[in-house]
C-alpha cells in the first residue's frame, strides 16, 4: 500500500503539469491576452506612463516572450528547486530556493496572501457542508431503502429529485430574493460572513432579551445559513439516491438471508453488514464530492460575496490575472488529486479483498 501511495503521489506532478500548461495556453492564446483588462488602463494614460508601464510588465512577468518561455519561468518559480532568480537578460545561479506563487498583476500582491486569506474561508464552508452532506445523505438513503416503498422511500425520493434538478445558481437568487429581503421574511444576511462590527463581538453569545448580542460565532453562523442551503441540497439528494441503490443491491444477497436465518437482528444487519458492504460504491462517488462541493463553492461565493477561493478565481479570470489564475488551479488540482488517493485507500480499508501489491 505505501509503494502504491507513493507511486500515485509521483504521478500528481505531471498531471499538474498538464492541468496547469492546459489553462497557461488558453489565457495566452485567449483574446487580448494574459492581463488584458489591466493593460487596457493603459489606453487613459499618457504615451511615457503607458509605454514604462508595459515595459514594467514585460520585465515582471516576460510578456514580451513565446508563452512556452513564460510557462517554463512560471514552473521555475514555484518549484523549490531552480533559478534563483530569471530576468529577460539574465539568469542566476541554480539550487534550492523558496517556492513562490508570484505577484497579481491585477491586485500588486503576493498571489501566496492571496491564497492564504480565501482558503480559510472556503476550507471554512466546506468543513460545515461535508458532514451535513454525509450525514443526510447516508441516513435518509440507509432508511429509505429499509422501508422500500413506503412513504419515506416515497416521498424522499420525490423531493431529492427535485431537489437534484434545482441549479445552485437559481436557488441561491431565489433565497436571497426571499428569505433575505426586507419585502418578504428578511431573515438572514444576503452576502459576507460577518457584520461590519463582528470584530467587535465577543465570541460566545451574551445577554438575554433586549440586551441579547449574537457574538462572533452566532454572527458567522447566520451569515453561512444560505450559502450552505445552496452547497449541500445537491450533493446529499445525490448521495441518497445512490446510498439507496446500493443498499438494496446487497439486501438480497445470500449472506443477508443467511445472517435472518441466524436471527440477527434487522438493525445488525442493516448497519452491520449490508452498509459495509455497500461501501465501495459510496466510496466511489463521495471521494468526488470534494472536489465538487469546491467547484460549487465558486458559484456560492460569488452570490453571497463571500470572499473565498471561488470568488477570488472568478475575478482572476475577468482580469485575466494569471498568476492568480494558475495558483487557485494549482490549489484545486492538488485537492482533486488527493481526494483520488484517499479514495484508493478508503477501497482497501473498506474491503480486505481490494490490494495494490
Amino acid at each position: 500500500m505505501l509503494n502504491y501511495i507513493i507511486r500515485r503521489i509521483l504521478l500528481m506532478f505531471p498531471t499538474l503539469l498538464g492541468i496547469t500548461l492546459l489553462v497557461f495556453m488558453v489565457m495566452a492564446y485567449a483574446p487580448g491576452g494574459v492581463g488584458g483588462p489591466v493593460l487596457n488602463e493603459a489606453g487613459n494614460m499618457k504615451s511615457q506612463e503607458a509605454q514604462r508601464l508595459r515595459e514594467y510588465y514585460n520585465k515582471r512577468y516576460g510578456l514580451d516572450k513565446p508563452p512556452i518561455i513564460q510557462y517554463a519561468r512560471w514552473i521555475n518559480q514555484i518549484l523549490p528547486i531552480g533559478f534563483r532568480k530569471v530576468d529577460n537578460n539574465s539568469i542566476s545561479d541554480f539550487g534550492f530556493k523558496w517556492p513562490d506563487l508570484g505577484e497579481s498583476l491585477a491586485r500588486h500582491r503576493p498571489v501566496t496572501e492571496l491564497v492564504r486569506e480565501s482558503l480559510p474561508i472556503t476550507v471554512l464552508l466546506n468543513a460545515v457542508c461535508i458532514p451535513l452532506v454525509y450525514a443526510v445523505g447516508i441516513l435518509s438513503g440507509l432508511f429509505a431503502a429499509q422501508y422500500r416503498g413506503k412513504w419515506f422511500d416515497v416521498s424522499s425520493g420525490f423531493v431529492f429529485l427535485a431537489l437534484w434538478s434545482i441549479p445552485a445558481i437559481w436557488a441561491g437568487v431565489m433565497l436571497i430574493g426571499f428569505l433575505a429581503n426586507r419585502s418578504y421574511f428578511n431573515l438572514f444576511p444576503t452576502s459576507g460572513l460577518h457584520e461590519t462590527m463582528a470584530d467587535q463581538m465577543l465570541f460566545l453569545p451574551s445577554g438575554w432579551g433586549p440586551t441579547f448580542q449574537r457574538g462572533w460565532l452566532l454572527d458567522t453562523l447566520w451569515h453561512l445559513v444560505l450559502p450552505l442551503i445552496c452547497l449541500t441540497y445537491g450533493g446529499f439528494a445525490y448521495l441518497s439516491k445512490l446510498v439507496r441503490g446500493s443498499v438494496l443491491d446487497n439486501l438480497h444477497a445470500d449472506f443477508v438471508r443467511t445472517a435472518r436465518a441466524k436471527g440477527v437482528a434487522p438493525r445488525d444487519i442493516l448497519f452491520r453488514h449490508v452498509f459495509r458492504n455497500s461501501l465501495l460504491a459510496f466510496i466511489t462517488v463521495a471521494a468526488g464530492i470534494i472536489p465538487s462541493l469546491l467547484g460549487g463553492s465558486i458559484v456560492v461565493e460569488s452570490i453571497f460575496s463571500i470572499p473565498g477561493m471561488g470568488r477570488l478565481g472568478v475575478e482572476a479570470v475577468q482580469m485575466r490575472d494569471r498568476e492568480l489564475v494558475l495558483a487557485v488551479t494549482l490549489v484545486g488540482g492538488c485537492i482533486g488529486l488527493l481526494c483520488d488517493i484517499l479514495r484508493d485507500v478508503w477501497y482497501a480499508l473498506a474491503d480486505p479483498r481490494v490490494s495494490y501489491e
